[in-house]
């Protein structure tokens, strides 16, 4: 069958960064679904696994985290699905990609296709919408107020995948008043288009622009660059308040915000799937939740462009526009030529 993977951990101007392959079909476990993936979109964590090293064995290494497909076969102890059934999913590390025709997926961490959406637009919301929905509302537990602080939420970064499902999320389920970070124009107006009551400017000290709304918020969301708005972020939040971030800087150093006894909470989508954690079901109903909410018109997808069928180019074209810090929304591919 056909998939993309890497031999070798390269810049993705190389060629050889991502190359095509034709593999052998996988055969599930008892727990898994045999999907034939009809479309994938690009996250910030395949180019990171990609530049990370160049596997061990030599053998390809397939990405690829989000997908929607149809189920083609089960594992002996599957319940929730059965074939033909159309899914969509983010999958889990330590296993093969979604960059392949058929794919195999532990059941429990897929939801059932949103019907009023392609497979194309369902392909772009689950490793987003369980990343954000998990640093909401379990980590964040957004529905909880802080005492005496505004009821406002800041999330840095709110035109990227995970913003953008962030703050409808926010918006649509929660009275918090919603504030984001662009930098650019047409950022800025895919921030407010998803909901966001005030979008300001993360290439400016984001405490002065904070201030300038007369808001302390409760809860800061960082989902990208926390190494460089930290220090503003301790001055910003309101005291008692709580933060959670999805990056990876270089360190944390969150000493500053001893003396507002602001909380701290990292958010990692593929702990329950690498763990096995008791809850790991808890994101199949999750999506399943997301997918109820999407035919509801809730909320919508985030994708923002389209680059083609699946294939090793229209691949490196994605993850160039995600390193290049310039994306918004989730770029998406479908098919294979």
């Amino acid at each position: 069958m056909r998939a993309v993977g890497f031999t070798q951990s390269l810049p993705i101007a190389d060629e050889k960064a991502l190359i095509d392959l034709d593999i052998a079909e996988p055969v599930p476990g008892p727990r898994d679904l045999l999907v034939r993936v009809r479309a994938v979109s690009v996250n910030p964590v395949d180019t990171k696994v990609r530049m990370r090293g160049a596997p061990a064995d030599g053998a390809p290494q397939i990405l690829g985290y989000d997908a929607a497909g149809i189920v083609e076969g089960v594992g002996a102890q599957v319940t929730r699905f059965r074939p033909g059934d159309a899914v969509f999913y983010a999958g889990a590390l330590g296993r093969p990609g979604t960059n392949a025709e058929l794919h195999l997926v532990d059941e429990r961490i897929v939801g059932h296709k949103p019907a009023a959406l392609s497979f194309a637009e369902a392909a772009a919301m689950p490793l987003t919408a369980i990343t954000a929905w998990e640093a909401l509302f379990d980590r964040l537990d957004i529905r909880r107020a802080v005492l005496g602080a505004d009821a406002a939420i800041l999330i840095v970064g709110g035109a990227g995948g995970v913003g953008s499902i962030a703050t409808q999320l926010v918006r649509q389920l929660t009275e918090l008043t919603v504030v984001t970070t662009a930098s650019r124009p047409e950022t800025a107006q895919w921030s407010r288009d998803l909901g966001a009551h005030h979008v300001i400017d993360h290439t400016r000290p984001l405490a002065a622009e904070i201030a300038g709304l007369g808001i302390a918020p409760s809860f800061v969301f960082s989902t990208t660059n926390t190494d460089r708005h930290l220090p503003e972020i301790g001055q910003l939040i309101a005291p008692q308040g709580r933060f959670a971030l999805i990056d990876d800087p270089a360190a944390l150093d969150v000493l500053p915000f001893k003396r507002k006894s602001v909380s701290t909470h990292w958010e990692f989508m593929f702990t329950r799937s690498m763990f096995g954690t008791a809850d790991m079901d808890a994101q199949g109903r999750l999506l399943d939740e997301v997918a109820r909410l999407v035919d509801a018109g809730t909320l919508r997808t985030t994708v923002a462009e389209t680059f083609g069928t699946i294939s090793a180019a229209h691949l490196r074209r994605a993850h160039a526009l995600i390193e290049s810090g310039r994306a918004k929304g989730k770029i998406v591919l479908e098919g294979w030529a």
